[in-house]
């Protein structure tokens, strides 16, 4: 955990690592004492939430469930309201943003290379997912032998609402939240004046600001969903880590990042990843639900 001044720009910045990367938090003050309290309550809640849903510990709920064996199993009030909330984006989505389908990661491992799984091992994977198949029942979650929750799709913006939420409660300053570019904040900056956010290009990796004003932010939250980090690459085709959930298979003809700006982290990082979903049609999407929004093809 580091606290870095920005005279120029009259704030403060904490740094810290969580939930597999960068985290910041840009706090409108320059009395250090104050940021370093900003900066702990929004450490803690980071690790906290990653503790409990992290699919990669073996000592939390995420664990109790994916090893249940066919075994109802009874979940706490936060886990059923992120149930609930998955359950909602299923079926807004018609099906594609489905929290079952992280068993395919078994296969897909998007790191750049040329790894393309062959047919019969994602198909064979498919038949271990499907929102459908579950049995949800507040508080109580049965899932099929060989089936898998994963929180991967919103536990990061979820966490940036909860700092957000927590900063608000506590402390008397106005901040932005990012962690690994979902971010939210508090409030204006002083005297009004917004947070400017650049979002990077994927195509030139730079970042949006050096070629336009840059993304103005007083309210509400942006969350970005794209391919710049995690793709394959495979006789000159370029493989999205999005998956649809229906065929196993990357997302194509779609666009390489979209950024959604909406009232909450959450609501935007969903709204953001529904739209990668769609492929060819995510702009056509994003213009029904009447929202701001900026996508690079």
């Amino acid at each position: 955990m580091a606290i870095s001044p920005h005279p120029i720009n009259d704030y403060l910045m904490g740094t810290f690592q969580a939930m597999a990367g960068p985290c910041e938090v840009l706090m409108d003050t320059l009395d250090q004492q104050l940021a370093k309290q900003v900066l702990r309550i929004a450490q803690q809640e980071a690790l906290r939430i990653e503790r409990k849903f992290s699919r990669y510990r073996m000592d939390n709920i995420i664990h109790t469930i994916n090893h249940s064996a066919g075994k109802p199993v009874a979940v706490d009030t936060e886990t059923a309201d992120l149930l609930d909330y998955a359950d909602c984006c299923f079926q807004l989505s018609n099906g594609l943003f489905d929290i079952t389908s992280g068993v395919l990661r078994q296969v897909w491992h998007f790191d750049g290379s040329n790894n393309v799984p062959d047919t019969r091992q994602v198909n064979a994977l498919r038949q271990k997912l499907g929102w459908q198949k579950v049995r949800w029942q507040r508080p109580w979650l049965s899932l099929r032998p060989g089936m898998e929750v994963d929180f991967g799709g919103i536990a990061k913006e979820y966490a940036v609402d909860k700092t957000v939420q927590l900063i608000n409660d506590n402390v008397n300053v106005n901040c932005l939240v990012n962690f690994g570019g979902d971010i939210a904040v508090t409030g204006s900056r002083s005297h009004g004046l917004p947070w400017v956010i650049g979002v990077e290009n994927p195509n030139q990796q730079t970042p949006l600001s050096l070629q336009a004003p840059g993304i103005k932010l007083q309210s509400g939250a942006i969350a970005t969903s794209g391919d710049s980090r995690r793709y394959l690459l495979k006789d000159g085709i370029r493989y999205s880590h999005v998956l649809n959930p229906k065929t196993g298979w990357p997302v194509s003809n779609g666009p390489r990042s979209i950024t959604v700006a909406a009232n909450s982290c959450t609501e935007a990082g969903m709204l953001s990843t529904m739209a990668l979903l769609q492929g060819k049609d995510a702009e056509k999407f994003l213009n029904d639900q009447t929202l701001n929004y900026w996508c690079e093809w």
